[in-house]
């Protein structure tokens, strides 16, 4: 059974950083796309970054230059930095995967990532 733990999350000042962990179990594919979103009370669930394992990487445009998105693939652990948060960063943070997959994109989450875990919430307060 997949299971997708994330942690990390919390209450923090603007201007602050945060390192988001999502632990994987359950599967022994050997690539697997990840992605990180979030959701704000009333919004739609938005996406941030994504990873195959192999490494390649891509970001939302919005998302470029304060989010990191990283993996220890030996701990099966990805990771989301985040730096210089910002009151607008607050939200639920969801880690996602995908394997076999065959296009590792931000777009249509819900078709795209069968597994989700619960998510770990980010409250950045002014």
């Amino acid at each position: 059974q997949v299971q997708l733990v994330e942690s990390g999350g919390g209450s923090v000042q603007a201007g602050g950083s945060l390192r988001l962990s999502c632990a994987a179990s359950g599967y022994t594919h050997s690539d697997v796309c990840m992605g990180w979103f979030r959701q704000a009370p009333g919004k739609e669930r938005e996406g941030i970054a994504t990873i195959t394992t192999r490494g390649s990487t891509t970001y939302a445009d919005s998302m470029k230059g304060r989010f990191t998105i990283s993996q220890d693939n030996a701990k099966n652990t990805l990771y989301l930095q985040i730096n210089n948060l910002k009151p607008e960063d607050t939200a639920m943070y969801y880690c996602a995967a995908e394997f076999p997959w065959s296009l590792c994109t931000l777009r249509d989450p819900v078709r795209n990532f069968r597994y989700w875990g619960q998510g770990t919430q980010v409250t950045v307060s002014s």
